[in-house]
């Protein structure tokens, strides 16, 4: 049998499935006659030494909270590695408290974090990582998501099916920003699931830069060919990572925007729903047209809903798995899924080697699911460009079949290709 103290964090946004990790890792070190502590805020009474904010987890206090939204922990974006006397408090402050194994529930940031407070331990505290986040943008064994994922694209469709209707029943367009700072993979999901319009994410231009220009008329371009078809209304869905991928000098509020602890661009700060509508609203004036928009932004209310069963489930294997790992003596390591059994990941192998941060898993736009989400959606294609369709679409954009080419060439080649073959739905 083992003996010590185990600590429990949380670092980062919440995402459903937290309570599951915190339950399951609970049970199972207390199983292996281990005091369980949980430490709360994340990072941020550690990193400034302090050891009162706690508070003891035993079985009776965590058998029915791997259902459950949030974090019985609460969570921050307090980096400990940002200065060496932050650092330094973190090792003080789980010394002090007796802390001989300590798992963190996190993204890329926390397993950052949580790698440095174990390298700084030097083997007094074994460390190991359980992966969170709704972006979906770890690099996981087998492709697996992260937890919390199939929850927020579950909320997320809902939501944006009730969209849909509205925007049919109102002849309007809503323009559904979503989140996803690196990876446009949940907007893409969302999109996807609910058979919305259109999805734009970072991962599918092909530029350079990315100017505010194409993604206006990329929307447009959908408009338009709704509009040929006799379809006034449409949902487009934006992940917010585009924000990052645009240029500052464009995007004025990005510049300005406060930042988090790890110098992330707080884009929940950001208004790129207004900015894109009035982007579009612009080219939209310029053609003589007059389309109702509204924005709507689809985040906070998908990262503290009920955990669906997957993520339930999901879940208690992670924390499960993770003390197992930390018993074992691992340390350092993320814990993920690979084959239905646990898989310690290092940090060496998440790692960028040109950054040293982990690296960002983004949408594959060589893949078959993201060919098919394409397929789906209503947006310009080259056989657009071509007759009879160039026609067709010109006069809904009130433009000659020359002029509504050389306006929208420039939208058709900067987005990814995908093989002809199924014809987008109208």
């Amino acid at each position: 049998m083992n003996s010590g103290r185990l600590g429990i964090l949380v670092g980062g946004g919440p995402a459903p499935g937290i309570n599951g990790v915190i339950a399951a890792a609970t049970i199972e070190a207390v199983h292996h006659d281990l005091e369980v502590v949980g430490l709360l805020d994340g990072y941020s009474w550690l990193a400034k030494g302090e050891t009162t904010h706690t508070r003891p987890l035993d079985i009776e206090a965590v058998s029915r909270i791997h259902g459950t939204g949030g974090s019985i922990l609460r969570t921050s974006r307090v980096n400990p590695a940002k200065e060496p006397a932050m650092l330094e408090n973190a090792i003080r402050a789980l010394r002090t408290l007796g802390i001989r194994y300590l798992l963190c529930i996190g993204g890329d940031d926390t397993t950052y974090g949580a790698t440095k407070i174990a390298e700084a331990a030097a083997g007094a505290i074994s460390v190991a990582t359980v992966p969170k986040t709704i972006d979906n943008d770890l690099p996981l064994p087998e492709n697996m998501p992260t937890f919390g994922f199939e929850t927020a694209r579950s909320v997320g469709t809902a939501i944006l099916e009730s969209l849909i209707e509205d925007a049919r029943s109102t002849s309007r367009w809503f323009f559904a920003i979503t989140m996803g700072r690196k990876s446009g993979s949940l907007a893409l999901g969302i999109c996807k699931s609910a058979a919305a319009t259109l999805a734009v994410i970072p991962e599918e231009f092909d530029v350079p830069k990315l100017s505010l220009g194409l993604v206006a008329d990329t929307i447009v371009g959908s408009m338009l060919k709704r509009r040929a078809g006799g379809r006034y209304d449409g949902v487009a869905v934006v992940a917010e990572g585009i924000a990052e991928k645009l240029d500052p000098a464009e995007l004025a509020d990005l510049a300005d925007a406060p930042r988090d602890a790890y110098g992330h661009v707080r884009l929940a700060d950001v208004a790129l729903g207004t900015v894109v509508r009035d982007a579009v609203q612009g080219r939209l004036t310029e053609l003589g047209l007059d389309i109702g928009i509204v924005t709507k932004d689809i985040g906070y209310e998908l990262r503290c809903a009920r955990p669906v069963p997957f993520d339930v489930e999901y879940t208690r294997t992670l924390g499960y798995g993770a003390i197992r790992y930390l018993l074992g003596g691992g340390s350092g390591a993320m814990v993920a899924l690979k084959g239905g059994r646990i898989e310690p990941v290092t940090l060496a192998e998440l790692a960028d080697p040109a950054t040293g941060r982990v690296r960002v898993r983004s949408v594959d736009t060589r893949t078959e699911s993201y060919e098919v989400a394409r397929k789906y959606q209503t947006r310009l294609e080259p056989r657009d460009l071509e007759e009879p369709q160039r026609s067709k679409l010109a006069a809904a954009a009130n433009l000659s079949a020359d002029a509504f080419v050389s306006r929208f060439h420039d939208v058709v080649a900067a987005t990814c290709p995908v093989p002809d073959g199924v014809v987008a739905r109208v």
